[in-house]
């Protein structure tokens, strides 16, 4: 076996054993079995089934709910969160153009970085976190197109004659409209309630199968935020400025590749509208134990460089160094939740007529 273990090695098995198996424990409280009874769980789960409390627009609306009388749970994300806006009135298009914009500059900086360092340069914890942010963006630019999809089908585009449907009917109510309009109009109304009746269950099918990926959608978004302020930070607060032998000298590559993934991300955050709560740090501290133990796996199997001097092993420090990591991980997502919150606060207080508060 490559990895020598010493007896101190054990506490930093156990550091990580210990935040390993607690995040499982808050998310199966929070998200799980624990916290949710089965008839909760149906449309908590299906996150892009539309919400009964929000608009099309993703504004808050009062209506009330047919299919559950019970609160949504804390942290629950409604289907319209995923795609709409925080800022009332602006498309969801926009939104889509900025999840998608992102996920190309930075899936084609990491091909780059792979191109120039070679496919080893994965066991960096920076490429992790940079390969996480652009899994987000991706499934947000699919979320985002459908939600696009969504909006149109609710809000139809004029006829041929630039006459909408809403218009339509109401002079066919009234009677004055022309016969052969109005039996046209007619048609196109059975016709599309035929189609609506033939794949209702289709469409309750498809709600469920999009529930999996809002809700890892939203995982994958707060586990980025906490991930991409540990990894910036300790790049600029601790390896450039007093580990320099450890990385190779900064240039335009990595000065990007730690900068670009907050920016984004950040940028995501002003204009999306999808809530932050606190419990989700789980998902953070697994994705950090997830890597760490892969770095122990590759290790064992005899590969000898540590890519983080506070990851080794050897030295009779790593315990203190491990505890250190696992401290920090909550006011590095807290750093983030207070951002969100910052958010809220400033822009509702001076656009209240156009900022839209997600919790």
């Amino acid at each position: 076996m490559g990895l020598v273990v010493y007896w101190y090695d054990f506490v930093c098995f156990g550091i990580v054993g210990v935040s390993f198996v607690g995040a499982l424990y808050v998310i199966w409280r929070r998200e799980g079995a624990g916290n949710h009874c089965n008839n909760e769980r149906t449309l908590y789960e299906s996150l892009l089934v539309v919400s009964s409390s929000r608009g099309i627009d993703g504004n808050a609306t009062n209506t009330t709910a047919t299919t559950t009388s019970t609160p949504n749970p804390k942290g629950h994300v409604s289907s319209t969160q995923l795609w709409t806006s925080c800022w009332r009135g602006l498309h969801p298009v926009y939104l889509l153009g900025l999840r998608f914009t992102a996920f190309l500059i930075t899936s084609g900086f990491l091909a780059w970085d792979i191109i120039v360092d070679d496919p080893s340069v994965l066991v960096y914890y920076t490429e992790w976190t940079f390969t996480l942010v652009i899994i987000y963006f991706g499934l947000g630019t699919i979320v985002s197109a459908h939600g696009c999809i969504v909006y149109y089908s609710k809000n139809p585009p004029t006829d041929i004659n630039g006459e909408s449907e809403e218009f339509i009917t109401s002079n066919v109510e009234e009677g004055s409209i022309p016969t052969s309009a109005a039996a046209i109009f007619r048609a196109k109304e059975t016709r599309g309630t035929h189609i609506k009746l033939q794949s209702h269950h289709n469409q309750e099918a498809i709600q469920q199968r999009a529930g999996f990926w809002g809700y890892l959608m939203q995982a994958s978004y707060q586990t980025c935020a906490g991930a991409v302020i540990i990894t910036d930070l300790v790049f600029w607060c601790i390896i450039l400025p007093f580990l320099p032998n450890v990385h190779l000298e900064l240039n335009l590559l990595m000065g990007s590749m730690h900068t670009l993934n907050a920016v984004f991300l950040l940028l995501d955050t002003a204009v999306n509208s999808l809530p932050f709560p606190w419990f989700r740090l789980a998902y953070f501290v697994l994705w950090s134990c997830c890597y760490v133990i892969f770095q122990w796996v590759i290790h064992a199997c005899g590969y000898s460089m540590w890519p983080y001097p506070f990851l080794e092993l050897s030295t009779p420090w790593a315990p203190l160094w491990y505890f250190c990591l696992a401290v920090v991980h909550i006011p590095c997502y807290g750093l983030y939740s207070l951002l969100i919150r910052a958010k809220i606060s400033i822009f509702s207080r001076f656009f209240p007529q156009a900022f839209v508060k997600s919790f």
